[in-house]
């Protein structure tokens, strides 16, 4: 099942990113020059539906993509994301202001990020020397998620299984094309099971009031007719390079 929506902010982010997502109360702040959100346990588990404004997410502040790499994008999309924590999963939800959507990309573990796309890098633990996960999903829930301790050079997809355990829903279809061209509004969502993040960095820290794991959230379209490449954190780099953890803010578990 999917549903299109009209938005009514057409297709602009922010103009700035730490500081207009604490004026708007987005459960974001900045520590010594680093993007914080802090994740809120959940009182009961969240059911996967891809409905951004449901009861339990609708008090939990919301953190948006201020940032944009490379040149100005000719689209920029609003982008948010929520997350909140039991004592099995984390969850993630997604929400896109968009136009111009695509997903072509057939199956888990393919090239998502040539579609429209949403991405969570993250280190579970409060560095990143043990290596990070790369969940990457388009808008139709299809996924990418590797393991890298090294960016680029060992990457590791997670085993089939363990793709799998990941449960999501999403607001579009599995495939998108042709490219949506009119605003479109999609969500996606999905539970990630925390045990098994130890099979890939046995020295993962699972969720518990104030751990802290070190995390970036992105948004791109590589392959579409307008794409972009969008952060929560700040990266400085010349070109669109998500896969440096280094520039990795913090999420703090309460």
């Amino acid at each position: 099942m999917w549903t299109r929506a009209i938005t009514r902010w057409g297709c602009s982010g922010p103009a700035a990113g730490a500081l207009i997502a604490a004026l708007a109360g987005c459960g974001t702040a900045e520590r010594g020059g680093m993007m914080r959100y802090e994740v809120r346990r959940a009182k009961e588990p969240i059911p996967l539906d891809a409905v951004w404004d449901k009861p339990a997410w609708r008090d939990v502040p919301a953190l948006e993509l201020g940032h944009f790499m490379g040149e100005r994008p000719a689209h920029r999309p609003r982008t948010q994301a929520r997350l909140a924590w039991d004592d099995e999963a984390v969850y993630v939800i997604f929400r896109v202001d968009d136009r111009y959507v695509r997903a072509v990309t057939p199956a888990h573990q393919g090239r998502v990020c040539a579609d429209s796309c949403v991405e969570f890098f993250f280190a579970p633990a409060a560095d990143t020397a043990g290596g990070y996960f790369n969940l990457e999903m388009n808008c139709g829930g299809t996924m990418l998620l590797h393991f890298q301790k090294i960016p680029r050079r060992d990457m590791k997809p997670l085993d089939p299984e363990d793709v799998a355990s990941i449960q999501v829903a999403h607001t579009m279809p599995r495939i998108v094309d042709p490219e949506i061209t009119e605003p479109t509004t999609w969500t996606v969502e999905y539970r990630l099971p925390t045990a098994m993040l130890r099979k890939y960095r046995p020295d993962a820290v699972m969720p518990a009031p104030g751990v802290v794991w070190r995390a970036n959230f992105f948004k791109c379209a590589d392959a579409t007719s307008h794409p972009h490449w969008l952060t929560w954190a700040f990266v400085d780099r010349p070109r669109p390079d998500f896969h440096v953890p280094e520039y990795f803010g913090e999420i703090v578990f309460r």
